[in-house]
């Protein structure tokens, strides 16, 4: 140890000077031990983190940072695979690939060539494309994994000669396609593709972002079949970004056709016939929906108000895009299968099935329907709970009851009065979900309504009240909080008139059939659908029908109307199901009017033209 003294004291040892020299002798002294460990701890804890962090590098992340130092050698470009043609039954394009020039930027070019200000000048002057636009591109795409920067479509012929003629080396016009959709009466069933976004990327990881993926409709619903396989070209650069080798990897597989089952020129005059009468009637919205019964193929889903779904794949139509969203009408969904409605009298029939399915009634059990019934009001003793008819039927069967529509006899099977047993809404439940009510069909489609089917339990958490009859004459008419798609009731009366089969509705032709019979244990249902089937053709066929004009068609058909209040009735959505020929049916039609100003009247001519047109361009070829 140093020994010290004032007359060799250095400059460093001046800081002893306030210590006497029997206190302080020396400068260095001992550590304590116990600071010594502690240091030589946290000198290994070091060491210990920094190889870990160092292994985790080399070994978890090793190709991570590969890639990214390999991404400024060599580029993967995608060739985009041309999509798959959507057909009618018959062959006919209902969207198609047409060609156009399209304009891309390669990303390490635009920055190795420093070219932004002069691409962005060129854009400006060809394209009328704002530079702040096209800066702002930049600054929000991912530009560590985008090699390829889409920049506008569909430019025309001169703009491409023009662009391609400033030999810039990062801005590409290409030979590209977009897609073609035949018309607004086919956007709800084609959908539309779009750009892949981020949700995409995470559902599908072989996507790339500038890949064109299915966002609605059948191009959602079968985009894997429809959108090929993407070419790839690798381009070889040395570290001084100078072009080695340019290699095709793998060429570009188009994708698969897919055939649907919709009767292309059947959906146009559907959608032109429900347009056109809906406007007569001052009204916007409505569904028409058809549907082959004894095999579930949709021959025609026509959903209003409609859309063109080129404004999704054309440029310049922001506007219009904004304005489709934003629309209240909401134009772009489908009521078809998305829309949730009060059945009004078109459940009878189904309320019909279970009740002589349980021998709640005969066919020949007649109720007297004075068109009211009254119950006990238990909010105010005095003042008896009335529930309407539309009019007074007198007696009347389960068939005149059908084809009358009255109310009367469907509160009383339904719920019971006086001595008159109900099915109560235990059993009523049972027997809709029998007919696929309160759950999806299934379709091979995207976006379907399972719709709603009340329960006392459902009722007493969600409000606080116990559930009492007059809910349960409600629903037995199709309202109170009874919901049903305009798809789930179509199929269900398919159900009716094939036999007794509750089949999956199918958009894509030659399918595998899914048919699952109501009661399959069952002795009576034949007698039961024959007794269903014939109270519906009597309100065709008989004076009293609600359904009477069609009986002007030259040829049997059997309906079922129904009106259903909505908005506190101050509203009423139209429904009219119908099919034909009534022996043999080769077709169930539904027709929804909605907000309709006289109920199923509205509905029924529409039904009579459709019917008409069907049969004359169809049942006689």
């Amino acid at each position: 140890m140093k020994k010290v003294s004032h007359q060799n004291l250095e400059f460093e040892e001046a800081i002893a000077d306030s210590f006497s020299e029997e206190e302080f002798t020396t400068i260095e002294s001992p550590l304590p031990r116990r600071v010594f460990r502690l240091t030589v701890v946290a000198a290994c804890l070091f060491a210990v983190v920094f190889f870990v962090r160092l292994a985790t590098i080399g070994f978890s992340k090793g190709d991570f940072y590969k890639d990214r130092a390999l991404a400024n050698v060599n580029k993967e470009i995608y060739d985009i695979a041309p999509r798959g043609i959507v057909l009618d039954r018959y062959g006919k394009p209902l969207v198609e690939n047409i060609p156009i020039f399209s304009v891309f930027i390669k990303t390490s070019e635009l920055f190795r060539e420093k070219e932004e200000e002069k691409v962005a000048n060129t854009l400006y002057e060809v394209l009328d494309i704002e530079p702040g636009a096209f800066y702002a591109l930049l600054r929000e795409s991912n530009l560590e994994i985008i090699n390829e920067l889409l920049v506008a479509q569909d430019i025309t012929l001169e703009e491409a000669i023009a662009l391609r003629g400033m030999s810039l080396e990062s801005l590409k016009v290409k030979d590209d396609y977009k897609r073609k959709y035949a018309s607004p009466a086919f956007s709800h069933i084609t959908g539309y593709v779009g750009l892949a976004d981020k949700e995409d990327l995470k559902l599908n990881q072989n996507l790339q972002f500038k890949d064109i993926v299915g966002k609605t409709g059948l191009e959602d619903f079968y985009d894997d079949i429809l959108r090929g396989q993407n070419g790839v070209t690798i381009m070889y650069r040395d570290a001084h970004g100078t072009m080695l080798e340019e290699r095709k990897v793998e060429e570009a597989a188009i994708g698969e056709d897919i055939k649907t089952t919709i009767d292309g020129e059947f959906q146009e005059y559907l959608y032109r016939e429900l347009s056109e009468s809906l406007a007569d009637l001052g009204r916007v919205a409505g569904v028409g929906l058809a549907l082959d019964p004894k095999n579930g193929e949709v021959l025609a889903m026509v959903s209003l108000p409609s859309f063109d779904a080129n404004v999704f794949t054309s440029t310049g139509t922001g506007e219009k895009r904004l304005e489709l969203l934003t629309d209240e009408r909401k134009p772009l969904f489908n009521r078809a299968l998305g829309g949730a409605y009060n059945p009004g009298s078109t459940i009878k029939p189904f309320v019909a099935f279970g009740a002589l399915n349980e021998k709640v009634i005969t066919p020949e059990k007649e109720i007297f329907s004075a068109g009211y019934i009254e119950i006990p009001n238990p909010y105010n003793p005095d003042l008896p709970s009335r529930f309407v008819d539309w009019r007074a039927h007198g007696w009347v069967d389960v068939h005149s009851a059908l084809a009358r529509s009255s109310n009367v006899y469907f509160y009383e099977v339904g719920a019971g009065f006086e001595s008159q047993k109900g099915l109560g809404i235990e059993r009523l439940r049972r027997y809709w979900q029998v007919f696929g009510f309160g759950e999806k069909t299934g379709i091979d489609f995207p976006g379907e309504a399972k719709g709603f089917l009340p329960s006392p339990e459902e009722k007493e958490e969600r409000t606080g009240s116990i559930w009492r009859i007059g809910d349960t004459y409600n629903v037995a008419i199709g309202q109170g909080d009874l919901l049903l798609s305009p798809l789930q009731l179509v199929r269900a009366v398919a159900s009716l008139v094939n036999g007794g089969n509750l089949v999956k509705p199918k958009i894509l032709m030659n399918t595998e059939e899914s048919v699952k019979e109501l009661l399959p244990e069952s002795n009576d249902e034949e007698k039961i659908l024959e007794d269903i089937k014939e109270g519906m053709e009597d309100a065709v066929e008989k004076s009293y029908g609600t359904a009477h004009l069609l009986a002007t068609l030259p040829f049997s058909v059997g309906a079922k109307t129904g009106s259903a209040q909505i908005s506190n009735n101050t509203k009423t959505n139209a429904f009219i199901t119908a099919y034909t020929p009534a022996e043999n049916p080769e077709i169930v039609l539904l027709i929804l009017v909605e907000d309709a100003k006289e109920g199923s009247l509205n509905a029924v001519p529409i039904a009579n033209r459709v019917l008409w047109w069907y049969y004359t361009h169809r049942m006689l070829n």
